[in-house]
């Protein structure tokens, strides 16, 4: 029973951290986003997006987000989690954002994320999203 007691809490612990990771990426306050991350965390995009798709290392990451919070009016993408699923150190998380951007366009996408996370601190994320609305918005 003290197994499944610690695991409930850890799970608790995940989400509160992912849920907290998420207001402030909601802010776009780039370097407070990047201490969530462990120094060498990745970021992985699905699909085939220049710039975008693929794995980044926590450098990589900020130059993306720097970019993606420039194209914006708020400087910032918000996400709102939608229905989360806690398992050890998985937390995954379906998700909207919604962000008014320079060019006239609305960045309002579905994700499913899939966060690792140990020792207080986000060791890697799996993002997928709705890929040609990302390109109809950005590109």
């Amino acid at each position: 029973m003290d197994n499944v007691a610690s695991a409930g809490s850890l799970e608790a612990a995940n989400k509160k951290l992912i849920a907290e990771f998420m207001e402030v990426f909601s802010t776009g306050n780039v370097e407070s986003i990047l201490g969530y991350l462990a120094p060498t965390a990745t970021w992985w995009v699905a699909g085939t997006i220049e710039g975008i798709s693929g794995t980044k290392d926590k450098q990589e990451f900020r130059e993306m987000l720097s970019g993606l919070s420039a194209n914006t009016k708020s400087g910032a993408i918000t996400l709102t989690p939608l229905a989360w699923t806690a398992e050890g150190d998985r937390v995954a998380v379906e998700t909207e954002s919604y962000s008014e951007m320079n060019n006239g366009r609305v960045y309002n996408n579905l994700y499913h994320f899939v966060f690792e996370v140990r020792d207080g601190l986000i060791q890697s994320v799996k993002e997928f999203l709705d890929t040609e609305h990302t390109r109809a918005v950005f590109l």
